[in-house]
């Protein structure tokens, strides 16, 4: 563990050498990383754009023909949580309303009523033995969870804190749908706020985060390390980007 969250911390130090960065800049790595995050975040949930078309969704509003609505929803939905996001990323905390809004800025093209709204039906994880909270137990889990959030982050380092933020969320899961997609905009909002790097979980990756997820519940040294794994190869696309290499 020590050795992947060494190689974050130097790769940041490189970062934080370069900072501040231009207005345009910084304009460019939000905007690179909008389609980067919400073109992986929502393939690993079966979204069928791929990244090129998800970018012609977000900045051109036009259509895919031949792929589903609700890809496409998903695909602005992310884009306007993600600008929350960042938003956020200037704050020290997260709140129970901030969670609420990320959801409901993703999903309110999808299904309105459910919208920022915790769960009123009883939901599994497919291939995971572990079963879900019932839905009258997600109001007081989530005041917990809010609860838990300063001392979790006092006690770990900011990679570990933002996938064990991550975990705790997805374990709860308060939403009908959308789970994944906010836990890593969270987890990326507490990166944020750390003033670390985002993480991007590639698509090719999926079959490693779910199982490593479900590993979590007894042990989550293997989706620390991934999630550290992630902040590292997204730290070496921005030192890219700032290189003028990319």
């Amino acid at each position: 563990m020590k050795d992947i969250l060494n190689k974050v911390d130097a790769a940041q130090a490189k970062i934080n050498k370069m900072r501040p960065f231009s207005d345009e800049m910084n304009h460019q790595i939000k905007e690179y990383f909008r389609i980067g995050l919400t073109y992986s975040s929502n393939a690993l949930e079966g979204n069928s754009l791929t990244i090129s078309e998800t970018k012609v969704v977000i900045e051109d509003g036009l259509t895919i023909a031949g792929k589903p609505l609700k890809d496409h929803y998903e695909a602005t939905g992310h884009s306007d949580a993600f600008d929350h996001m960042y938003a956020l990323a200037t704050g020290k905390t997260i709140t129970e309303e901030d969670i609420k809004k990320l959801h409901a800025l993703f999903y309110h093209r999808i299904k309105e009523d459910d919208a920022g709204a915790y769960r009123k039906l009883q939901a599994i994880i497919t291939g995971s033995q572990y079963p879900l909270p019932k839905p009258d137990a997600l109001p007081e889990m989530m005041r917990k969870f809010i609860k838990s959030l300063p001392k979790l982050k006092k006690d770990n380092h900011p990679v570990e804190y933002a996938a064990r933020l991550h975990k705790e969320f997805v374990f709860i899961h308060p939403f009908i749908d959308g789970n994944g997609r906010v836990a890593r905009l969270l987890m990326n909002v507490a990166l944020m706020q750390a003033g670390y790097i985002i993480a991007i979980i590639p698509p090719l990756k999926r079959v490693e985060y779910i199982a490593a997820l479900e590993k979590a519940h007894k042990n989550d040294t293997d989706f620390i390390k991934l999630i550290a794994s992630c902040v590292y190869e997204t730290q070496n696309d921005l030192l890219r980007m700032a290189n003028g290499k990319s």
